[in-house]
């Protein structure tokens, strides 16, 4: 396939040709051969396809919230071709053949890839870690979610564990430490101070903790709605590198568990455009920033940066287009996921996903 037609993060004219499942060349002018597919971007932006490094898809055990098919689709209209999923399901992952069979069910499904992480301790008791000593190579990142280790010597425990298996811890809070869904100035500063004394410790932001404060939203989420200085302090992390990457924490629920006080939202469709005006629109900064947050720096942090994550030939051909001077209105009864808690409900943004693109097929595309 050839994109003609598109725009880089700068604004210059790009053309990109995929060849099977990679990137083959990038510049202007290009001479492809004769018979292959040309898709016009129409004077988009071509970026990256985004990765999320931390998402619930709900399988196994509550799929009537999300389902790996549906959780795909809602990617792939997100701009998503990877995603970092949660082991809080129902039996909980802890172990590598629940791991495997989301992983082959989301490959089946071929819209999204997925990697799933496993518990820290079996089942989340709290305790027991004897698990991670037989987990296969492949298994790459171990997290507690929402649940967190309480208890300081098991957790010196995990470490050493983790340290000699090449493990990655992912906490919700020396073996490599990825901090999930940083939310205050504190944990800003002690992340910055960390990396400053040459600790391997990164990070990710949500788009709602940048978007909202608690003077604008009563909407429950872990961790909670910060005030409006938290949120400053987040965007200045971005500025300065401390920040990382931007994952989603999409959580879908059903209307019901929500009333009830279920903590979570749905983001997958929605992360750009919110990142997108918030970061671009109205900080004024710039697009590369963003399109590294959401591609390069998550690539980076799950060990994709060989392959994906960039704009360059021999990389995989993911892509995503998109409309940067589109403003659209949100609608949580038109999103692709199961579940619609959704608070940018009514919400006018800019930066609309037009077309994805994963291993050289399209994913998702708008009707036009």
């Amino acid at each position: 396939m050839l994109i003609r037609n598109a725009k880089d993060t700068a604004g210059k004219p790009i053309e990109i040709w995929l060849r099977g499942d990679k990137i083959a060349a990038i510049g202007q002018g290009l001479v492809v051969p004769e018979g292959e597919d040309v898709l016009d971007a129409k004077g988009r932006t071509i970026l990256p396809a985004f990765i999320d490094t931390h998402c619930h898809w709900r399988t196994p055990g509550f799929e009537y919230k999300e389902d790996i098919a549906t959780g795909s689709v809602a990617a792939a209209a997100g701009g998503y071709t990877f995603v970092n999923l949660m082991p809080n399901t129902k039996p909980v992952c802890s172990t590598p053949e629940i791991a495997h069979a989301v992983e082959a069910e989301a490959k089946r499904i071929g819209l999204c890839d997925a990697n799933q992480t496993v518990s820290i301790t079996k089942d989340f008791d709290g305790k027991t870690i004897d698990h991670l000593l037989t987990l296969p190579e492949d298994i790459k990142f171990i997290t507690e979610d929402g649940n967190g280790v309480m208890n300081n010597a098991t957790m010196a425990r995990v470490f050493a564990v983790a340290s000699e298996r090449g493990l990655t811890v992912m906490s919700h809070a020396e073996a490599r430490l990825h901090m999930c869904h940083v939310s205050t100035k504190e944990s800003i500063d002690a992340i910055r101070m960390s990396r400053l004394k040459g600790a391997r410790v990164s990070c990710e932001v949500t788009p709602h903790h940048l978007w909202f404060d608690d003077s604008r939203l009563q909407y429950k989420v872990n961790p909670p709605i910060r005030k409006a200085d938290d949120v400053t302090a987040l965007i200045e992390a971005i500025r300065d590198g401390t920040v990382t990457c931007i994952g989603t924490d999409h959580a879908p629920h059903t209307a019901e568990e929500k009333e009830k006080g279920a903590a979570g939202m749905v983001g997958l469709e929605t992360a750009f455009g919110v990142c997108y005006t918030k970061l671009c629109r109205e900080q004024r900064l710039p697009l590369e920033l963003l399109s590294f947050l959401m591609s390069a720096g998550p690539a980076a942090v799950l060990g994709l940066a060989d392959h994906k994550g960039m704009l360059a030939p021999g990389y995989d051909a993911d892509v995503v287009l998109v409309d940067l001077d589109h403003m659209y209105e949100v609608s949580a009864e038109d999103l692709h996921s199961k579940s619609k808690n959704c608070p940018y409900d009514g919400t006018l943004l800019y930066g609309k996903v037009v077309t994805t693109i994963k291993g050289g097929k399209v994913t998702f595309q708008i009707e036009e």
